[in-house]
């Protein structure tokens, strides 16, 4: 179970130079990506764009039908396939581990629908790979650009198989991120104690000192290694997610 963090009377010593009653219970923040810093964009939305790319422009309601295989397929940022073939399991069981796999694994399980549109499922992928593809939840920006003035350290700790870097880039809120941790490539998943601990130390902070907010019992692990955690609500795209609430964790008092 995750630590439960109340934003009540925090036993910490004084920042240096500021007022005693000014203190901060946290020294840094890892975010997760996917599910609590920014959603992929709607179903339909997603298959008129790829559809589009390859030079076809469906009806609504013939998109509105493909997109439902397709997330039955299995959708990457979206609800995991009801079942992976065999010839996919392995690139699958490495699909965050390495850029190639996390391809394979998705194009192919989109392959597994016929969409009838030539090319349609590596440009269903390739949304995933641009900014335009995802929309940050509506608190996120707000919520980096306050921790950013508090001068509290963040790092994004995601497992994925892409990077992530230009999409924040694109944004606008890459100065607000001090570090990315990408399971394709530090080599490791969460919710394995070692990419929180990398994070930690990429951040140079304690774990005990260190809040970790997610949307998942992997992102939970991080308490294994004495990270607080927070699990938000799962929330639809563009909408608040509740990440402010990390602000009443995070920033000092009075």
């Amino acid at each position: 179970m995750p630590e439960h963090v109340e934003p009540s009377q925090p036993d910490v010593a004084p920042e240096p130079g500021g007022p005693a009653s000014r203190t901060r219970r946290f020294d840094a923040v890892l975010l997760d990506f996917h599910g609590t810093l920014a959603q992929v964009e709607d179903p339909v939305t997603w298959v008129l764009a790829a559809a589009r790319a390859c030079g076809s422009d469906l009806e609504r309601i013939r998109a509105t039908s493909l997109a439902d295989r397709l997330l039955t397929a299995g959708r990457a940022g979206g609800p995991l396939p009801a079942r992976v073939p065999p010839a996919l399991a392995e690139v699958w069981a490495d699909r965050d581990l390495h850029p190639d796999a996390h391809r394979a694994a998705y194009t192919g399980l989109a392959q597994t629908v016929d969409s009838g549109v030539a090319g349609l499922a590596e440009a269903l992928y390739e949304r995933l790979l641009v900014a335009d593809g995802w929309l940050p939840y509506a608190d996120t920006a707000a919520t980096l650009a306050a921790l950013r003035a508090a001068g509290l350290p963040v790092a994004v700790v995601s497992n994925i198989g892409f990077d992530i870097r230009g999409h924040f880039q694109a944004w606008g809120l890459a100065d607000a991120v001090d570090a990315f941790v990408l399971s394709y490539e530090v080599g490791r998943c969460k919710p394995d104690p070692a990419i929180f601990l990398r994070a930690c130390g990429m951040l140079g902070v304690d774990p005990e000192r260190t809040l970790m907010v997610g949307d998942s019992a992997a992102d939970a692990g991080a308490a294994r290694v004495g990270c607080a955690t927070l699990v938000l609500p799962a929330a639809r795209a563009g909408a608040v997610n509740g990440l402010r609430s990390v602000l009443d964790l995070t920033l000092p008092e009075g």
